[in-house]
């Protein structure tokens, strides 16, 4: 599937682009030990979530948005010095970060300090998708290590094709102190086919049941039986 992505003529090379988001694993990922010693069970030796191909998988899929320009943030407040080009067709704003005013978020159970300001992670680049297709918007999957929650919203970018979209988010680590380096993940971005779900609700039937005791038998024998027999081939 091709997304096409556009920013503006003088902005080209001075905002991050948007990557695949398997070019931008967290470090983290790498340093999580392969196996570890569990306490809990006596001291025997287990396997981390490294070797967990979904959570993996999760943190590689769709388009990842970065971060415009370095970000200090001092006390709960937050500053940066970066000038891009002037644009003279711009519509927006040429700050790396807006911010909604706390009203904005009245009555939504998104943890909110009373007061606290919705920030928005500015988006430099357009996003054209083929036809049927919308993009899921959120959080960078699994990346807790964030002192942001960035909100999750679905555009319609087969139609919306020539604006901007933002993306709101939650401060929520108040005693984090320092730089917010340009190229930090802010949003992921997945494709979205429009199209009705249908539900098939049931018991297993007997054949249904026999593969299944057999698929539970397998990861009882094989922890690997996922990633080995049933994960699809991933781009690399």
């Amino acid at each position: 599937m091709k997304l096409s992505f556009r920013c503006l003529p003088e902005l080209l090379g001075h905002v991050p682009e948007p990557v695949a988001a398997r070019a931008s694993l967290p470090d983290w990922l790498k340093a999580v030990p392969s196996l570890v010693a569990s306490e809990t069970l006596g001291g025997a030796e287990v396997r981390t979530l490294k070797h967990c191909p979904p959570l993996i998988d999760a943190l590689a899929q769709g388009v990842m948005f970065r971060l415009a320009a370095d970000v200090m943030v001092d006390n709960g407040e937050l500053s940066w010095d970066w000038s891009p080009p002037p644009a003279p067709h711009a519509r927006q704003t040429r700050s790396p970060i807006g911010l909604h005013v706390p009203e904005q978020a009245t009555g939504v159970p998104f943890g909110l300090p009373e007061g606290q300001f919705v920030i928005k992670f500015t988006n430099f680049w357009t996003v054209a998708a083929p036809e049927g297709i919308s993009l899921l918007f959120t959080h960078p999957l699994n990346r807790e290590d964030l002192p942001f929650r960035t909100l999750a919203g679905l555009v319609d970018c087969d139609r919306y094709r020539d604006g901007f979209v933002h993306f709101p988010a939650i401060w929520r680590d108040m005693g984090f102190s320092g730089r917010l380096p340009a190229g930090t993940p802010v949003a992921q971005g997945f494709p979205v086919r429009r199209e009705a779900l249908e539900l098939d609700i049931g018991a297993m039937n007997a054949g249904e049941l026999a593969r299944h005791g057999k698929v539970q038998d397998g990861l009882q024998d094989d922890p690997g039986l996922y990633r080995k027999s049933f994960r699809a081939p991933r781009e690399k």
